[in-house]
């Protein structure tokens, strides 16, 4: 099966791929235009803030391309999903803080509650995965 197929077939872990890699593009547009970003979401934009915002989204790219690559790999390391939804559930906070620091503006909150949403797929997921598969050996007839 090829990792295309395997997304396909295995609904959950197709929407955490994707999610990876719109965690990779919204890093990545972080890191490059960080001023943008902080403006659609009510931010100061500062030079500091600018620089500081740019390096989170470094680390988002990061980590949404090792997820991405994880899951078209087979057989998937658990614990990568596992550290995906940790990052994801800690931008959730993070992000939620500031808002409710006058950080952010309140457009925020949709990205926190869809930070949130991927920590509790990525979960899910990790939670299937850490089972271990039987072998057809192991199998037995009903």
């Amino acid at each position: 099966m090829t990792p295309v197929q395997r997304l396909i077939a295995d609904p959950l872990r197709g929407v955490v791929a994707a999610i990876a890699a719109l965690t990779v593009l919204s890093g990545v547009g972080q890191l490059v235009l960080p001023g943008t970003v902080l403006d659609l979401l009510g931010a100061e934009s500062t030079a500091t803030t600018r620089h500081f915002f740019a390096i989170v989204g470094m680390f988002m790219a990061v980590v949404g391309a090792v997820t991405l690559q994880a899951l078209l790999d087979e057989p998937t390391p658990p614990y990568v999903v596992l550290w995906c939804a940790v990052q994801k559930l800690g931008a959730f906070v993070a992000v939620s803080v500031g808002v409710g620091r006058d950080l952010f503006g309140s457009v925020a909150l949709v990205v926190a509650l869809f930070d949130l949403l991927t920590a509790v797929l990525a979960a899910l997921l990790w939670h299937r995965l850490r089972r271990p598969v039987a072998s057809p050996r192991e199998r037995v007839p009903a």
